[in-house]
């Protein structure tokens, strides 16, 4: 029998979840960590001495850092090789049309690469981060665990992306992988402003002085990573869990986070027959243009969905309660990274 290592393994220590489980992780010893590239390793240390001025850069030092794609068959079969525990937080996030298909190879793909790797070790646990992009609605209802996912033309390739991971982790299940799966909604928290959600204080910062009709949850970083730890030390197996925080009209949220900071907060309604057309040209010009930023047709279309998360399944099994919206909301500001 194959002998592990004491470290566990994050898969993607680099993104907003990835860093801040590090940082309950390397606390308690060492810990080995991946990412795509190592010049974003930067952000994790100064994630660590943001939260803790005294001993961050001590618990950092606990962290290996291997830089691997996901999609390297061989390097995440070498780097679980000899773990106990695989936390599973790498994925490509965009909702732009033009990366449809990198969605679905890096995540899907790089998810069943994972699960091959890890159902080669006797004993390991792992835990998938998803998304509430991978359920279904509904309508008229709160959205839990049990609201199946289904396929139309109006799907993100990120969402069809993340469904097809959830199914790799399900096929791993099925052939004896003890494993976990966490579906977090919009998350927020101390990290650089420049990607993924966190985009949205970065275009607070400017003013925002118009909203959109929709409404979704917020979850902190902080309670998302704990979540995870939680799970994995307890023996829950072959279940998905959702990681909600506040439920959120847009108009709330945004004029939250515009006051917090000192910005125009918004004032006018802009309207989906508008929003729509608009975000088509805008991300034609983006993509023209060889860039990624701004409105997209599927952050439009999000932009005026309402979605409603039940939370209870998770949180009735926590000790502790959620951060709340304001918290994290300010932390987020405090926490802000600039590399």
């Amino acid at each position: 029998m194959q002998e592990h290592s004491n470290k566990p393994v994050v898969l993607g220590g680099t993104g907003l979840v990835g860093s801040h489980l590090l940082y309950l992780l390397a606390q308690k010893g060492p810990v080995t960590a991946t990412a795509r590239n190592s010049k974003n390793h930067a952000t994790v240390e100064k994630l660590f001495t943001y939260y803790h001025a005294e001993c961050g850069a001590l618990w950092y030092r606990n962290i290996e850092w291997v830089d691997l794609d996901i999609l390297d068959i061989d390097g995440i079969q070498e780097v679980v090789s000899k773990a106990k525990e695989v936390y599973h937080c790498a994925a490509l996030v965009s909702f732009h049309r033009i990366d449809f298909y990198r969605c679905i190879e890096f995540n899907r793909q790089g998810t069943a690469n994972v699960v091959n790797a890890c159902l080669q070790v006797p004993g390991l646990k792992l835990c998938y981060v998803s998304s509430t992009a991978a359920l279904g609605k509904n309508p008229g209802g709160m959205i839990d665990e049990n609201c199946s996912w289904k396929a139309t033309d109006k799907n993100s390739g990120y969402s069809v992306s993340k469904f097809g991971a959830e199914k790799e982790v399900w096929r791993g299940i099925e052939e004896g992988l003890n494993a976990v799966i966490i579906n977090p909604c919009t998350v927020i928290g101390a990290g650089k402003w420049e990607e993924g959600s966190m985009e949205l204080f970065r275009v607070a910062q400017k003013g925002m002085p118009f909203y959109s009709s929709g409404a979704n949850a917020i979850v902190d970083a902080r309670d998302v990573a704990a979540s995870m730890v939680f799970l994995m030390q307890n023996p829950y197996c072959a279940e998905k869990f959702l990681c909600t925080g506040s439920n959120q009209d847009f108009k709330t949220l945004f004029t939250l986070i515009c006051q917090k900071m000192g910005k125009r907060d918004p004032k006018i309604y802009a309207p989906y027959w508008i929003a729509l057309p608009l975000s088509y040209a805008l991300e034609t010009w983006s993509l023209l243009r060889g860039k990624r930023k701004g409105m997209t047709i599927e952050s439009t279309r999000a932009a005026y969905s309402t979605r409603v998360y039940n939370p209870m399944k998770l949180k009735s099994l926590l000790p502790n309660s959620f951060y709340t919206l304001e918290q994290s909301i300010d932390n987020a500001i405090k926490g802000r990274i600039i590399t």
